[in-house]
């Protein structure tokens, strides 16, 4: 939990706090808190438009949310696979338009990691809290409406600073290595040297508890919010200007040449 507050070359981010979740029922607690907020959320908003209209899924954003949410995973599965299988090697899966640039996996993906499931869990609650999607052009419900929700991806914000691993779910992968990998990492961040257009000020205590957690859990909370702050000063998010609501963009990623 941050503020954002302009400084005197920079914007600055100021992290207060890091509150850990360990429920999908703590998670919609959360988003029913009072107040206004904009979040950066690490998993994906929407899938390819190309596999939604193949399969004749709604096009509609937030009736697409609803339906894909509504599925069985294992019926979403077989999707997936049988879109993989029907593709040319090195060209199984489909992919948004933001996933590339960002460096990301596609949104489709069921393992290794598994972010088709990270949506499928979480997207269909946010919209359920009345949140404001301005990617997807929705503008959120009753007081919710100023807690608006953008898509974050930390690893493209980490390579620009470090190309190597600097986190694992593994605790024997844990190693020395990827903890200095997130010291270089939030170093640029407290910098202002991460590629964004706010830096991060955080306490030490925080510094250490980011820099020993070896999952990166905490030190990708932190970058979603920067990215978050960053996109939120850019004209309509940074946004590319032929958006496609349906499948969103990754905030703070550049929009390709058009």
């Amino acid at each position: 939990m941050g503020r954002l507050a302009d400084g005197p070359r920079t914007a600055v981010v100021h992290l207060d706090a890091i509150r850990e979740l360990h429920t999908l029922a703590a998670f919609d607690d959360l988003l029913r808190e009072p107040g206004d907020w904009l979040g950066g959320f690490d998993l994906p908003f929407g899938q390819p438009r190309t596999l939604i209209e193949h399969e004749g899924w709604p096009t509609d954003w937030q009736r697409f949310v609803r339906f894909y949410c509504g599925q069985e995973r294992e019926a979403l599965r077989d999707v997936f696979r049988r879109w993989c299988a029907g593709r040319p090697a090195g060209d199984k899966f489909a992919w948004r338009k933001t996933d590339k640039p960002a460096g990301s996996s596609p949104a489709m993906r069921w393992t290794n990691p598994p972010v088709a499931w990270m949506m499928h869990a979480g997207i269909g609650r946010m919209l359920n809290a009345g949140l404001s999607f301005p990617a997807h052009r929705v503008a959120g419900r009753g007081q919710a409406r100023k807690r608006i929700a953008l898509e974050a991806y930390p690893g493209f914000t980490a390579r620009q600073v470090c190309r190597r691993s600097y986190k694992s779910d593994t605790p024997a992968m844990q190693t020395a290595e990827r903890r200095a990998n997130r010291r270089a990492i939030l170093n640029a961040l407290i910098a202002g040297e991460a590629g964004l257009d706010v830096r991060l000020e955080v306490s030490a205590a925080l510094e250490r508890r980011m820099i020993a957690d070896g999952a990166g859990d905490l030190l990708d909370a932190a970058i979603c919010s920067l990215q978050a702050a960053h996109a939120s000063r850019l004209p309509r998010y940074g946004f590319p200007r032929n958006l496609d609501p349906l499948e969103g963009w990754i905030a703070s990623v550049p929009p390709p040449p058009s």
